[in-house]
C-alpha cells in the first residue's frame, strides 16, 4: 500500500460528477414554494396576505444570514489555529459546505418539503440544509489537518444523508423538540466525527506534532471565529422557531447561557494554569459551549435563571474536558480530535438534550398557559402528556448517538481506503500537501509525497 497526494484528476473529477449529478437532480426534483413563486402576487390579491412583508422571506433572512455567516466564516476561522494549516481549514471547510447545503436541500427535502412531485424550496429550507451543514462542519473538526479534500467530500456526502434522515426519526416520527440543534447538530456531528477518526486512528501521527500547535496570529484568527460564532449563536438556536414568542425566548435564552459561560470557561481556564494563565484553546471552545447545551430547550420555559445555570455549568464541564478528557481519549482510545468537538459540542450537546427532556418534562399550563403548551408541543392531541413529551426527547438523544456511531463506523471504513489521496503521518497539519504556498513560505520542511509515492505504515 502506498501514499499519492497528487489530487490533480481525483478532485476534479469528483466536485465535477458531484456538481452535475445535484444539477440533474435539482432539474427533476426542485421547485420554489410558494412564497418564492410568481403566484405570490395571487395568494396576496386572495385576501389572506395584507403585505409583501408578510413574505416568508421578510421573517428568515435576517436569522439566515446569521446562520450563513456562522458556517463559513465562524467554523472556518475558528479551525485556523493550526499553525500551518489555515489555508486547509477555511478552504476545506468552504468546500464541504458548498457541497453539503446543495445535497442538504434535497436529502431534507425529500423529508419534509415533498408535494408528491417536488420539493418546494423557501428560505427555511435554506436555513436547514444550513443546519446540517454545521454538523458536517463539528465533524470536520476532528478530523482536521489528517484527511485530504476528497476525503471530506465523501465524508459530506454520507453524513448529510444520515442526518437528515436522523432529524427526520427526531422531527417527525419522534415529535422531539431541538430548535438550536443539541441533538439533530452537535451530538450526531460531535459523536459522529469522533467515531470517523477512531476508525481513522494514525499511530505514528506524533511525527506531525510540531505542526499540531499554534502561533499567535493563528490563534487570533481562530478568535474571529469564535466571536462571529458567539455573537450570532442566538440566531442560530431561534433560527427555525415558530414566529412570536417562541422566536424571542430562544434568542434570549441564548444569549444569557452564552454570557453565563464565558465566565465560568474564564474562571476555569485561570484556575487550571499552575500560574493562574489563560490558554486560548479554552476561550475560543469552551466559552461557546452555552449556546450548544440550551439549544434544545431553548424555545422552552427555560427561565433565563436557567439558562445562565446551563451556560455556567457548561463552561466549567468544557474547560475540564480541554485540560484532562482530551488527552484522555487520545492516549487510552486512541481517538486523535484535533479540536476538541468532544468538549465543545459533544458534552454540551448531551446535556442539551438532557436540559431540553426536562425542560419539556416539566412543562404545564401555569408556564405556557392552555393555548401555549398547545402551540409549544403540539399537545393538542389526547394523549400527549409532559411527561411523554420528555421521554420522547431523551429517547431521540439515544437515536441520535447510536446514528453517529453506527455511522461513523461504516464512513470511517470506507475513508480508510488508500486511494482517497490522504497524507502520511509525517505530512499531516500541513498546508503544503494540497495547497500551491506563497514563495517566502515554501522554505518549510516538509516530506515530499507528490509526485512519489511512500509507503504507509501498517
Amino acid at each position: 500500500m502506498a501514499w499519492n497526494t497528487n489530487l490533480r484528476w481525483r478532485l476534479p473529477v469528483i466536485c465535477l460528477l458531484l456538481q452535475v449529478a445535484l444539477v440533474v437532480l435539482f432539474g427533476v426534483f426542485v421547485r420554489y414554494d410558494l412564497d418564492a413563486d410568481p403566484h405570490w402576487i395571487e395568494k396576496k390579491m386572495s385576501g389572506n396576505v395584507s403585505s409583501d412583508l408578510d413574505n416568508e422571506f421578510y421573517y428568515r433572512y435576517p436569522s439566515f444570514q446569521d446562520v450563513h455567516v456562522m458556517i463559513f466564516v465562524g467554523f472556518g476561522f475558528l479551525m485556523t489555529f493550526l499553525q500551518r494549516y489555515g489555508y486547509s481549514a477555511v478552504g476545506f471547510n468552504f468546500l464541504l459546505a458548498a457541497f453539503g447545503i446543495q445535497w442538504a436541500l434535497l436529502m431534507q427535502g425529500w423529508f419534509h418539503s415533498f408535494d408528491g412531485r417536488y420539493i418546494l424550496l423557501g428560505v427555511e429550507n435554506l436555513i436547514n440544509a444550513d443546519f446540517c451543514v454545521g454538523s458536517v462542519c463539528v465533524a470536520f473538526g476532528a478530523v482536521l489537518g489528517k484527511v485530504s479534500p476528497v476525503q471530506l467530500l465523501i465524508m459530506t456526502l454520507f453524513q448529510v444523508t444520515l442526518f437528515s434522515v436522523n432529524e427526520f426519526i427526531l422531527l417527525s416520527l419522534l415529535e422531539v423538540k431541538d430548535a438550536g440543534g443539541s441533538m439533530t447538530i452537535h451530538t450526531f456531528g460531535a459523536y459522529f466525527g469522533l467515531t470517523v477518526t477512531w476508525i481513522l486512528y494514525r499511530p505514528n501521527l506524533y511525527q506531525s506534532k510540531d505542526r499540531q500547535s499554534s502561533v499567535y496570529h493563528s490563534d487570533l484568527f481562530a478568535m474571529i471565529g469564535t466571536l462571529f460564532l458567539w455573537m450570532y449563536w442566538p440566531s442560530f438556536n431561534s433560527a427555525v422557531s415558530n414566529h412570536g414568542d417562541a422566536q424571542h425566548r430562544a434568542a434570549i435564552n441564548t444569549y444569557c447561557s452564552l454570557a453565563a459561560c464565558v465566565l465560568t470557561a474564564v474562571a476555569l481556564s485561570s484556575i487550571l494554569h499552575k500560574k493562574g494563565k489563560l490558554d486560548m484553546v479554552h476561550i475560543q471552545n469552551a466559552t461557546l459551549a452555552g449556546g450548544v447545551a440550551v439549544g434544545t430547550a431553548a424555545e422552552m420555559m427555560l427561565m433565563p435563571y436557567g439558562s445562565l445555570i446551563v451556560g455556567f455549568i457548561c463552561g466549567i464541564i468544557s474547560t475540564l474536558g480541554f485540560v484532562y478528557l482530551t488527552p484522555f481519549l487520545e492516549s487510552r482510545l486512541r481517538i486523535q480530535d484535533t479540536c476538541g468537538i468532544h468538549n465543545l459540542h459533544g458534552i454540551p450537546g448531551i446535556i442539551g438534550g438532557i436540559v431540553g427532556a426536562v425542560t419539556a418534562a416539566s412543562a404545564n399550563t401555569e408556564l405556557y398557559g392552555q393555548e401555549g403548551l398547545a402551540f409549544a408541543f403540539g399537545s393538542s392531541t389526547p394523549s400527549w402528556n409532559a411527561s411523554t413529551q420528555g421521554k420522547f426527547q431523551a429517547a431521540g438523544l439515544f437515536v441520535s448517538l447510536a446514528m453517529a456511531l453506527v455511522g461513523g463506523i461504516i464512513v470511517g471504513v470506507i475513508l480508510k481506503l488508500p486511494f482517497w489521496g490522504q497524507a502520511a503521518d509525517e505530512n499531516c497539519f500541513e498546508d503544503a500537501i494540497y495547497w500551491e504556498m506563497p514563495k517566502d513560505q515554501k522554505s518549510i520542511v516538509f516530506r515530499s509525497e507528490d509526485p512519489a509515492l511512500k509507503a504507509s505504515e501498517p
